[in-house]
């Protein structure tokens, strides 16, 4: 018997990563197959639909040796290592070298247990697939849907009367727009009973950044709550049996993100919140499609003699950025040092030889033949987007970080661009997004991962909240601005400002008395003496 552990010594981190093969610890394992017999008697046939080396096959015979397995997975090296495993259990497990997706829809089980693929949408034909799925069930799937929901759906579809199904799979869909339709379907199908949430500084996986969540459904036609539960620790499993919340189906909403429903938010604090979309607009950065074409530095500028009127002054790292504030200066510094920190443009209204030299070079390396390039037309323009006055970083460990783009360059993926509207002040929304308010109530709309990353895309800092500001008084603007004005000076060592302006917003906020004199003459406090001249 060949181990998980053994396999994944032996086959390369590429190759498992291509098959999306992150395989579920035994335990874990246990955990499901009991769920999958409990007060389910006459469950004979079982189905894992991602077969991997069969660990959970391992766990259901441990619980039952006289039952129907059929197994499917598409990968010629597991599944010739899975079959010797089996080799003595060929009359009872049956596993197919076939797409789970592409099988019959018709065939029914008593109990379905699994730990499917993580894809994202670019990573498989999704197009094809999500359309099997819409077609079959009714759903409105959209096209940035990850593959492990599809096999979720599918198998909930494929449930006998009175079936139970135990999935382990990411929770990112609990708290993602893809997800909606998904939540919606698991509460339509009246067959979700539990979620059980791995908190997020775990993983239960090797090798893969993700959060996992371990679903129970039953197909038994009854009126019953959903209960959701949070474990600190996958060794303590069993405890999320007796230890959760509950609600009516009728009290969940698909449209939201359930992390209202097992978790405290932090918002909940906080009076007069409205949608940060009141105060600005998040969009992605540029995404080049083949940013090692694109993306130049000083010393690749003159090789190839392109001159700056074809270039876009650009950040294309976060970790380029080192301070609050982006100065020109700190642009220059970068380009003195051989950073990239320009984008190649090659529509601007000077083309020559040397343009069009460099053009037959992505031409011969097939830049043009990308996914994103080839959209374009013609494949070497880039997207029109202007720079923005803020940028806040894409993923982040436990809190978010914001940069005030006072170059005002462009920037990449790396970044979002957040551009503000006419209802405050930049600089005032600048000065409140760097308090630990705002991102304590941003924190609520983010997508969590594993060892406490934390991602958002553009909407969810657009659905998120904030505070209002446009209650501050005349008087309380000029108090924010100030401490602006000396963070710009210090720029690094501003955590008494910071301090200040934290405690503001929070007072400002739960409903506490503010003495505008008091926090004047106490910002007055503060030594100046250390601060640069501007």
């Amino acid at each position: 018997m060949i181990t998980e552990k053994e396999y994944s010594a032996k086959v390369g981190l590429e190759h498992r990563k291509k098959y999306a093969q992150f395989f579920t610890p035994e335990f874990i394992s246990d955990f499901m197959a009991d769920w999958i017999f409990h007060e389910n008697p006459t469950c004979c046939k079982i189905l894992e639909p991602a077969f991997g080396l069969g660990v959970f096959s391992r766990s259901i015979l441990k619980r039952k040796s006289q039952i129907c397995i059929t197994g499917y997975d598409i990968d010629d090296t597991v599944l010739g290592v899975a079959k010797a495993n089996f080799a003595s259990k060929s009359d009872i497990i049956s596993i197919a070298k076939a797409d789970y997706l592409e099988s019959k829809w018709d065939a029914k089980y008593d109990g379905i247990i699994c730990n499917p693929p993580y894809l994202k949408y670019h990573d498989y034909d999704n197009g094809r697939y999500i359309s099997q799925i819409n077609s079959h069930l009714g759903t409105n799937l959209n096209g940035f849907t990850n593959i492990y929901t599809l096999f979720l759906l599918k198998s909930i579809a494929q449930l006998n009367e009175g079936g139970r199904l135990a999935y382990i799979i990411p929770s990112e869909f609990l708290n993602s727009d893809y997800g909606i339709e998904v939540k919606r379907f698991l509460l339509q199908s009246g067959t979700l009973k539990h979620i059980i949430i791995v908190d997020f500084t775990e993983c239960a996986f090797d090798d893969a950044l993700t959060t996992a969540c371990i679903l129970f459904c039953q197909k038994d036609n009854s009126e019953h709550d959903i209960r959701f539960s949070v474990i600190k620790d996958v060794s303590t499993l069993s405890s999320a049996l007796t230890n959760y919340v509950s609600y009516e189906i009728s009290e969940l909403d698909a449209e939201i993100k359930w992390r209202q429903y097992y978790e405290t938010t932090s918002s909940s604090k906080y009076m007069h919140l409205v949608p940060f979309s009141t105060f600005a607009k998040v969009t992605r950065g540029i995404a080049t499609g083949a940013n090692e074409f694109f993306t130049f530095k000083i010393s690749k500028k003159d090789k190839y003699h392109i001159t700056e009127r074809c270039l876009l002054p650009c950040i294309c790292h976060a970790q380029d950025v080192t301070s609050l504030i982006f100065t020109k200066d700190d642009f220059h510094l970068l380009a003195n040092e051989d950073k990239s920190v320009y984008l190649f443009n090659g529509s601007a209204d000077e083309r020559n030889h040397n343009v069009e030299s460099y053009l037959h070079i992505g031409i011969k390396n097939k830049y043009n033949e990308r996914y994103l390039c080839a959209s374009r037309k013609p494949w070497y323009a880039l997207e029109n987007r202007s720079p923005s006055p803020i940028w806040v970083s894409v993923f982040n460990r436990r809190v978010l970080r914001f940069v005030r783009n006072e170059a005002n360059i462009h920037n990449l993926t790396t970044f979002h661009c957040v551009y503000t509207t006419e209802e405050i002040d930049t600089d005032i929304l600048f000065s409140y997004l760097l308090t630990n308010v705002a991102k304590d109530i941003f924190l609520d709309n983010s997508r969590q991962y594993g060892n406490g990353l934390i991602k958002f895309e553009p909407n969810d800092l657009n659905k998120g909240k904030c505070v209002d500001l446009r209650l501050l008084s005349d008087d309380e603007k000029l108090y924010i601005i100030n401490i602006f004005e000396r963070i710009k000076r210090t720029r690094f060592s501003c955590d008494n400002l910071l301090k200040l302006l934290d405690e503001f917003f929070t007072a400002k906020y739960t409903g506490e008395v503010i003495n505008i004199d008091d926090l004047n003459c106490e910002l007055a406090g503060l030594p100046i003496e250390n601060l640069p001249d501007l």
